[in-house]
């Protein structure tokens, strides 16, 4: 959402996706109402898709072709998974998780290259999380997120001869409304993230908007099959090394519509 919002502001036409009509509909409203206020040339529109669903992402992106001319830019945003020990993930769960994960992004890059990057030269980031050293509790997320970091590299190499350049962003511990999510008794640990970052806070979503907006700017015209970690270092040193308390440490948080999780508010 906050990155729809900063590219549309920056002039884009953003055409969003997802399973939900109804907040499809909510942020198309929110960008519209925005660009009209600030006078930006940025426009949204909106195409309901599960992305694991692969006749409905062909046909949903030969739409908005048809419809908006060639795709420039392409966020693979899309994912969900569930805590749990590797012991009790069954295979339907560990399945779903990566058809969502990994095999929808997949699926979403092939078709956009195929239907007007390969022509044209385009972007692609991929968003994956901070699983550089496994993803304990999560393992089938983990297991996603690697393949996607894979896929990244070898789309780049195989798409560098056409114009394509394709990246991942992997943020860490970002304080949105999917924390929201997850179950009651995890709001102590999810409470306590914070700590395990050397910076002592958790991101923001404008701190990932603003890296993703980069990488699909000419600024990045020469950065292609790379994974930019947006996660205070966390992912980075190790537990014997004593972690110190933070100071200078203010995030950035450039987003007007931005809403402080309710799992980490005061009330």
């Amino acid at each position: 959402r906050c990155t729809a919002h900063e590219l549309a502001s920056l002039g884009a036409t953003v055409v969003l996706m997802g399973r939900r009509e109804e907040k499809l509909q909510e942020v198309v409203a929110e960008i519209e109402a925005d660009s009209k206020e600030s006078g930006s040339q940025g426009k949204a529109d909106y195409r309901v898709a599960d992305i694991r669903d692969e006749e409905r992402v062909i046909e949903a992106i030969a739409d908005i072709v048809s419809q908006h001319g060639g795709i420039h830019a392409l966020v693979n945003n899309a994912g969900g998974q569930f805590p749990s020990k590797v012991e009790d993930i069954s295979k339907n769960g560990f399945q779903t998780v990566v058809e969502n994960n990994l095999v929808g992004g997949f699926v979403m890059a092939r078709e956009v290259y195929k239907a007007t990057m390969k022509e044209h030269g385009g972007n692609v980031v991929n968003i994956t999380a901070d699983c550089n050293n496994g993803f304990p509790g999560m393992a089938h997320t983990g297991a996603a997120r690697a393949g996607m970091e894979n896929f990244t590299k070898t789309a780049a190499w195989e798409w560098g001869r056409y114009g394509v350049r394709v990246n991942a962003v992997a943020p860490g511990w970002i304080a949105s409304s999917g924390m929201d999510n997850y179950p009651a008794h995890m709001k102590s640990w999810i409470r306590s993230l914070a700590d395990a970052v050397p910076i002592k806070r958790m991101g923001t979503e404008s701190e990932v908007s603003s890296a993703i907006c980069f990488l699909l700017s000419p600024g990045a015209a020469f950065i292609s099959g790379d994974c930019l970690r947006i996660d205070g270092a966390a992912s980075q040193g190790g537990r014997v090394w004593p972690m110190p308390k933070a100071k200078n440490n203010e995030p950035y948080n450039g987003f007007h519509r931005a809403v402080t999780p309710k799992v980490l508010s005061d009330d």
